[in-house]
């Protein structure tokens, strides 16, 4: 079974249920592929919102949770909805998600920005280490330890068309 119409999150899903939810990246789960109920709930019903969000998974343990946008350009960002409010563009693509995971923390979000900090103290999830072997076999792709500055390129390049586009159905 399939879990979604993107590749790279099929496979995060095979590993996924192998190593299990929240164990790779604290909080991070995969859910239901394109779960609309967290949107209608606390964002918008408009079919038209709800025709271009395609939420896919827990971002934190309050219920923010990630969705990709499609930007109307073919490509996919990943926005996260927080679950006190704030909507905001965190990778570009869910590649730029993946490498976010590996710092192992789950992000902030508020309505003003969205950032993610780990204390140099903390312990990591207990299948981290095999997610970041994972991610660098399966695409070639190194742990982070600037998730600013992944953050800060998706919100530069999609931030603003973002924004926008939310606001003809939110408040």
């Amino acid at each position: 079974m399939t879990y979604s119409p993107v590749p790279e999150l099929n496979l995060l899903k095979a590993f996924q249920d192998e190593h299990g939810y929240e164990s790779y990246s604290e909080c991070f789960g995969l859910d239901d592929w394109n779960d609309v109920s967290g949107l209608t709930a606390g964002w918008s019903k408009d079919p038209a919102f709800l025709a271009r969000l395609k939420p896919f998974a827990r971002a934190t343990g309050g219920g923010s949770f990630y969705a990709l946008w499609e930007a109307g350009d073919g490509t996919l960002p990943v926005v996260v909805f927080g679950d006190e409010g704030g909507e905001h563009v965190v990778a570009r693509d869910v590649r730029e998600l993946f490498r976010l995971l590996t710092f192992d923390t789950e992000p902030t979000v508020d309505h003003d920005e969205v950032y993610f900090y780990r204390s140099a103290d903390a312990e990591h999830t207990a299948a981290h280490d095999e997610f970041v072997a994972w991610l660098a076999t399966q695409f070639g792709l190194a742990a982070t330890d600037d998730p600013d500055g992944i953050v800060g390129a998706a919100q530069a390049e999609y931030g603003e068309r973002f924004t926008a586009w939310k606001s003809a159905y939110l408040d």
